[in-house]
């Protein structure tokens, strides 16, 4: 008698990315974004990109960053309206189905996108799920590692090609490829399913963001208070 492998939350991904005007999750705005598919070998089955008109200039910093001037949004982009409608859409679909969303650093994307979505009066995602987050992940199973935690670090350190980082789509793929192999690496504390490690992510996060508070009350500031929630702040 035969007998079904039970399929891995790391054997099917999407993936989540955005490139905006800026780091304020509450005043920055969209600039591009994708949302991809991997298969379990990192192999990207279907994907969709967005650059987006934000309708204020975006900032020669943030430019700095992506490559994207407020000239070019406004010629090749479209209304941020339709795009932020499309994304939330496209997200909210795949969260529907069950799909693992892997979003490094969610808070960050997630709140922005929430944020968007309220500033055009579109009904925002409350509560996605399951969110894959490799910082998260990375941070709680391999608490010592020495070094920065950025995505192009962690995709180094984990053998995963990043040849366009701060791009939307090469972001997102380098992402979902970094969780991946977090997974393989971490057979073991991560042989769950998706929403189990949702749940997972949400307690380390807290724990993360905590332990920076403190060190930071400690260090150099008493009155401190870290940033908080996931994965939307």
């Amino acid at each position: 008698m035969e007998t079904t492998a039970v399929k891995h939350w790391s054997d099917s991904l999407a993936v989540f990315d955005l490139e905006t005007t800026g780091i304020d999750v509450t005043t920055s705005r969209i600039v591009s974004a994708n949302v991809g598919v991997l298969d379990k070998d990192g192999t990207v089955l279907r994907r969709r990109d967005w650059i987006a008109d934000p309708g204020v200039e975006i900032p020669s910093e943030a430019t700095a960053v992506h490559g994207i001037t407020t000239e070019f949004a406004q010629s090749y982009g479209r209304s941020a309206p339709i795009v932020v409608r499309e994304i939330v859409e496209t997200l909210r679909e795949l969260f529907d189905e069950g799909t693992p969303v892997v979003i490094y650093n969610a808070p960050y994307d997630l709140s922005l996108l929430f944020n968007e979505a309220m500033r055009h009066g579109i009904p925002p995602i409350v509560d996605p799920l399951p969110v894959i987050d490799p910082l998260v992940i990375d941070k709680a199973l391999d608490k010592y590692r020495k070094g920065k935690r950025t995505l192009e670090a962690a995709a180094a350190f984990y053998g995963v090609e990043l040849t366009d980082a701060h791009d939307a789509g090469a972001d997102a793929i380098a992402a979902g490829r970094v969780a991946q192999a977090i997974a393989r690496a971490h057979s073991r504390a991560l042989d769950i399913d998706a929403f189990e490690l949702h749940e997972l992510q949400a307690g380390w996060c807290k724990e993360q963001s905590d332990s920076f508070q403190d060190y930071i009350r400690r260090t150099r500031d008493a009155t401190y208070v870290a940033s908080a929630g996931w994965p939307v702040r």
